[in-house]
C-alpha cells in the first residue's frame, strides 16, 4: 500500500492572534498550504518568519467556498485536512488522524466533533453538543459546493466518517469580533437568497430570527450555558435578521 500523506490546509485573514498555534498543530502534515486574503496584519509576517516551510499563496476574498477550493488546488497529496485558524489539532486526534489513514479501507471523509470556546471559555450547550465538521477528505472528493458562500461543505461526499477525539475550536475572545463575523456572514448569505431568488419578506424576518434565538437558548440548551448562551442566542437571532435586512437593503 502507497505512504498516506496529508496536505494540511488553511485560509486566512488577519489571524496573527490565531496562526501560529494553528500552524504548530498542523506540523505532522506532509505540506502546509496558507491562502491567506491580503491580511493586514502580521499574519504573512509569521508564516515567512517563523514557518518558512508552508507554501503561501494569497487571493482576493471573494466568498469562503472559492477560497476553499483554490486552496485545494494547490494541494498535491492524497489527504487534504482543512483547519481553519481559530481551531487546534490535539496530539490525540493527531494520532487518530495518522492511524485511520493507515487503514487498508477508510472513508473518504471524516467529521471532527469540536469543543467551542467563546471569550476563553467553553462552551458545553447551545447547540455545541452536537457540534462536528468535515475536516479530513481524500483529494477525490474535495470540492466544495459553489452554490453556498457561507457555512460551505463539500458537495459528493456519501456516508462520511467520524473520528472519536475533539478538534478544539476557540472561536472568538470579544463580543464585538463575534460580531463583526455575524456581519460579515450576513452579507453574503443575503446574496445567496438573493440568488436562489428569494424575496425579502418582514414576517419571515421576524419569524425566523425569533426562532433562532429559542432554538438556541431553549431547544439546544443555550439556558443552561448562562450569560453566554444568551450571547450566542441573541447573535444566531441577529444572523438572521441582519441576512434579511441586506437582503432588502442591497438587492430588493
Amino acid at each position: 500500500m502507497k505512504d498516506q500523506k496529508i496536505s494540511a490546509l488553511l485560509i486566512v485573514f488577519n489571524e496573527e492572534k490565531n496562526i501560529e498555534e494553528a500552524l504548530e498543530s498542523v506540523e505532522f502534515a506532509d505540506e502546509i498550504i496558507v491562502l491567506d486574503s491580503f491580511s493586514t496584519d502580521k499574519t504573512v509576517e509569521i508564516i515567512k518568519t517563523k514557518f518558512p516551510k508552508v507554501q503561501l499563496y494569497q487571493n482576493k476574498f471573494e466568498d469562503f467556498t472559492k477560497q476553499r477550493n483554490l486552496c485545494i488546488s494547490y494541494a498535491k497529496n492524497e489527504w487534504i485536512l482543512f483547519l481553519d485558524a481559530d481551531e487546534r489539532i490535539t496530539p490525540e486526534l493527531k494520532k487518530e488522524i495518522l492511524k485511520e489513514i493507515k487503514k487498508p479501507v477508510t472513508k473518504k471523509a471524516y467529521f471532527f466533533k469540536r469543543k467551542f470556546f467563546f471569550m476563553g471559555e467553553q462552551v458545553n450547550y447551545s447547540g455545541t453538543q452536537n457540534d462536528k465538521n468535515i475536516r479530513l477528505f481524500k483529494k477525490e472528493v474535495a470540492h466544495y459546493d459553489e452554490n453556498k458562500r457561507v457555512h460551505e461543505g463539500l458537495a459528493n461526499v456519501e456516508n462520511p466518517g467520524t473520528l472519536q477525539n475533539y478538534l478544539l475550536h476557540f472561536s472568538f475572545d470579544s463580543y464585538e469580533a463575534y460580531y463583526t463575523k455575524v456581519i460579515h456572514y450576513s452579507r453574503l448569505k443575503a446574496k445567496d437568497l438573493y440568488e436562489k431568488k428569494t424575496p425579502y419578506g418582514l414576517i419571515k424576518q421576524l419569524s425566523k430570527s425569533i426562532f433562532n434565538f429559542f432554538k438556541m437558548y431553549f431547544l439546544k440548551l443555550g439556558i443552561l450555558d448562562g450569560k453566554k448562551g444568551i450571547i450566542l442566542s441573541y447573535l444566531s437571532a441577529l444572523s438572521s435578521f441582519k441576512t434579511y435586512e441586506f437582503l432588502k437593503e442591497e438587492y430588493a
